[in-house]
Protein backbone atom coordinates (compact mmCIF):
# COMPACT_ATOMS: atom_id res chain seq x y z
CA UNK A 1 0.00 0.00 0.00
CA UNK A 2 1.34 3.50 -0.84
CA UNK A 3 1.41 5.45 2.48
CA UNK A 4 1.40 9.58 2.41
CA UNK A 5 2.37 11.30 5.63
CA UNK A 6 1.82 15.14 5.76
CA UNK A 7 4.16 16.29 8.50
CA UNK A 8 3.93 19.91 10.45
CA UNK A 9 6.21 20.48 13.17
CA UNK A 10 9.27 22.42 13.04
CA UNK A 11 11.21 21.69 15.42
CA UNK A 12 13.29 18.48 15.75
CA UNK A 13 13.18 16.37 18.30
CA UNK A 14 9.71 17.25 19.48
CA UNK A 15 6.65 14.57 20.55
CA UNK A 16 4.93 14.98 16.87
CA UNK A 17 8.95 13.83 15.84
CA UNK A 18 8.90 10.97 17.42
CA UNK A 19 5.10 9.96 16.18
CA UNK A 20 6.31 10.64 12.76
CA UNK A 21 8.97 8.08 13.38
CA UNK A 22 6.63 5.56 15.20
CA UNK A 23 4.56 5.95 12.36
CA UNK A 24 7.01 5.43 9.40
CA UNK A 25 8.95 2.31 11.29
CA UNK A 26 5.18 0.52 11.89
CA UNK A 27 4.58 0.92 8.33
CA UNK A 28 8.14 -0.18 6.39
CA UNK A 29 7.85 -3.19 9.41
CA UNK A 30 4.40 -4.27 7.14
CA UNK A 31 5.98 -3.35 3.96
CA UNK A 32 4.18 -0.38 3.11
CA UNK A 33 5.57 2.09 0.70
CA UNK A 34 5.96 5.29 2.63
CA UNK A 35 6.36 8.25 1.78
CA UNK A 36 7.27 12.07 4.00
CA UNK A 37 6.06 15.02 3.10
CA UNK A 38 7.76 17.25 6.02
CA UNK A 39 6.03 20.94 4.98
CA UNK A 40 8.48 22.68 6.68
CA UNK A 41 11.83 20.85 5.71
CA UNK A 42 10.25 21.17 1.96
CA UNK A 43 9.83 25.28 2.95
CA UNK A 44 6.73 24.49 1.84
CA UNK A 45 4.54 28.05 0.65
CA UNK A 46 1.29 28.12 2.95
CA UNK A 47 0.22 31.07 0.33
CA UNK A 48 -2.61 30.79 -2.16
CA UNK A 49 -1.79 33.62 -4.39
CA UNK A 50 -4.18 34.91 -7.34
CA UNK A 51 -1.56 33.74 -9.23
CA UNK A 52 -2.00 29.65 -7.86
CA UNK A 53 -5.82 30.27 -8.30
CA UNK A 54 -5.32 31.60 -11.82
CA UNK A 55 -3.05 28.76 -12.70
CA UNK A 56 -5.38 25.81 -10.77
CA UNK A 57 -8.54 27.15 -12.61
CA UNK A 58 -6.75 26.91 -15.95
CA UNK A 59 -5.43 23.50 -15.33
CA UNK A 60 -1.79 24.46 -15.10
CA UNK A 61 -1.23 24.04 -11.52
CA UNK A 62 2.27 25.10 -10.58
CA UNK A 63 5.20 23.28 -9.75
CA UNK A 64 5.21 22.79 -5.77
CA UNK A 65 1.88 22.41 -6.18
CA UNK A 66 1.82 19.54 -8.64
CA UNK A 67 4.24 17.68 -6.90
CA UNK A 68 2.36 17.61 -3.87
CA UNK A 69 -0.58 16.53 -5.89
CA UNK A 70 1.36 13.60 -7.68
CA UNK A 71 1.80 12.01 -3.87
CA UNK A 72 -1.18 12.61 -3.26
CA UNK A 73 -2.89 11.29 -6.56
CA UNK A 74 -0.56 7.76 -5.95
CA UNK A 75 -1.33 7.66 -2.16
CA UNK A 76 -3.59 5.04 -1.26
CA UNK A 77 -3.44 6.15 2.50
CA UNK A 78 -3.15 9.66 3.99
CA UNK A 79 -1.80 10.73 7.27
CA UNK A 80 -1.76 13.87 8.62
CA UNK A 81 0.72 14.28 12.05
CA UNK A 82 0.73 18.09 13.64
CA UNK A 83 0.06 19.74 16.57
CA UNK A 84 -3.05 21.25 17.59
CA UNK A 85 -2.29 25.12 17.51
CA UNK A 86 -5.14 28.13 18.56
CA UNK A 87 -7.70 24.93 18.01
CA UNK A 88 -6.74 24.32 14.45
CA UNK A 89 -4.54 23.31 11.87
CA UNK A 90 -0.64 24.95 11.75
CA UNK A 91 -0.86 27.94 9.30
CA UNK A 92 1.73 25.79 7.12
CA UNK A 93 -0.53 22.65 6.91
CA UNK A 94 -3.69 24.12 6.45
CA UNK A 95 -1.95 26.17 3.42
CA UNK A 96 -1.00 22.95 1.99
CA UNK A 97 -4.67 22.19 2.11
CA UNK A 98 -5.68 25.54 0.33
CA UNK A 99 -3.11 25.01 -2.34
CA UNK A 100 -3.13 21.26 -2.87
CA UNK A 101 -6.78 19.93 -2.29
CA UNK A 102 -7.86 22.25 -5.41
CA UNK A 103 -10.94 22.58 -7.15
CA UNK A 104 -11.21 20.13 -9.97
CA UNK A 105 -8.45 17.72 -8.15
CA UNK A 106 -9.69 16.56 -4.15
CA UNK A 107 -13.54 17.67 -5.16
CA UNK A 108 -16.06 19.13 -7.61
CA UNK A 109 -19.35 19.99 -7.93
CA UNK A 110 -21.58 18.00 -10.29
CA UNK A 111 -24.10 19.10 -12.50
CA UNK A 112 -26.89 18.03 -9.87
CA UNK A 113 -25.75 20.20 -7.45
CA UNK A 114 -23.78 18.00 -5.66
CA UNK A 115 -20.05 17.12 -4.56
CA UNK A 116 -18.18 14.42 -6.67
CA UNK A 117 -15.28 13.44 -3.85
CA UNK A 118 -12.52 12.58 -6.39
CA UNK A 119 -10.49 11.02 -3.47
CA UNK A 120 -12.53 8.38 -2.88
CA UNK A 121 -11.14 5.05 -2.35
CA UNK A 122 -8.28 6.73 -0.03
CA UNK A 123 -8.47 5.82 3.41
CA UNK A 124 -6.52 8.82 6.21
CA UNK A 125 -5.69 8.84 9.50
CA UNK A 126 -5.04 12.10 11.55
CA UNK A 127 -2.63 12.64 14.53
CA UNK A 128 -2.84 15.23 16.81
CA UNK A 129 -1.15 16.74 19.88
CA UNK A 130 -1.99 19.52 22.37
CA UNK A 131 -1.22 21.23 25.45
CA UNK A 132 -4.34 21.02 26.84
CA UNK A 133 -5.24 18.41 29.16
CA UNK A 134 -7.92 15.55 26.45
CA UNK A 135 -10.27 15.75 29.91
CA UNK A 136 -10.88 19.38 29.55
CA UNK A 137 -11.13 19.29 25.44
CA UNK A 138 -13.62 16.38 25.92
CA UNK A 139 -15.73 17.98 28.27
CA UNK A 140 -15.60 21.01 26.17
CA UNK A 141 -16.69 19.62 23.02
CA UNK A 142 -13.46 20.93 21.28
CA UNK A 143 -12.43 17.22 20.82
CA UNK A 144 -15.67 16.79 18.91
CA UNK A 145 -15.22 19.84 16.98
CA UNK A 146 -11.24 18.82 16.08
CA UNK A 147 -12.73 15.59 14.53
CA UNK A 148 -15.47 17.04 12.29
CA UNK A 149 -13.62 20.33 10.98
CA UNK A 150 -10.37 18.18 9.91
CA UNK A 151 -11.66 14.71 9.62
CA UNK A 152 -15.19 15.82 8.32
CA UNK A 153 -14.65 19.19 6.95
CA UNK A 154 -11.48 17.94 4.64
CA UNK A 155 -10.48 14.28 4.82
CA UNK A 156 -14.34 13.54 3.91
CA UNK A 157 -15.14 16.38 1.72
CA UNK A 158 -12.97 15.06 -0.33
CA UNK A 159 -13.60 11.20 -0.24
CA UNK A 160 -11.07 10.33 2.27
CA UNK A 161 -12.54 7.58 4.33
CA UNK A 162 -11.06 8.21 8.15
CA UNK A 163 -10.07 5.25 9.72
CA UNK A 164 -9.71 7.48 13.26
CA UNK A 165 -8.11 10.67 14.86
CA UNK A 166 -5.53 10.09 17.53
CA UNK A 167 -5.86 13.15 19.79
CA UNK A 168 -3.02 12.83 22.38
CA UNK A 169 -3.51 15.74 25.22
CA UNK A 170 -1.64 17.11 27.61
CA UNK A 171 1.77 16.65 25.82
CA UNK A 172 3.31 19.01 27.30
CA UNK A 173 3.42 18.47 30.88
CA UNK A 174 2.19 14.52 30.56
CA UNK A 175 5.17 12.29 32.23
CA UNK A 176 7.64 10.46 29.87
CA UNK A 177 5.85 7.10 30.60
CA UNK A 178 2.63 8.15 29.47
CA UNK A 179 4.42 9.62 25.89
CA UNK A 180 5.20 6.53 25.42
CA UNK A 181 2.29 4.96 25.76
CA UNK A 182 1.14 7.49 23.26
CA UNK A 183 3.57 6.10 20.95
CA UNK A 184 2.35 2.91 21.49
CA UNK A 185 -0.90 3.41 20.29
CA UNK A 186 -0.18 5.03 17.51
CA UNK A 187 2.63 1.87 16.79
CA UNK A 188 -0.87 -0.24 17.59
CA UNK A 189 -2.92 1.40 15.43
CA UNK A 190 -0.72 1.27 11.93
CA UNK A 191 0.36 -2.29 12.81
CA UNK A 192 -3.57 -3.28 12.46
CA UNK A 193 -4.08 -1.37 9.10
Amino acid sequence: MNHLIIYAHPHEGSFNNAILDTTVNALKSKGHEVHVRDLYSLGFNPVLSPADTAALRAGNPPADIAAEQAFLAKADFITFIYPIWWTGLPAILKGYVDRTFSYGFAYQYNSEGGIDKLFSGKKGLLINTHGTPSEIYDSIGMSQSLKQTSGGGIFEFCGIEVVDQLLFGGVTSTTDETRKDMLAQVEKKFNSL
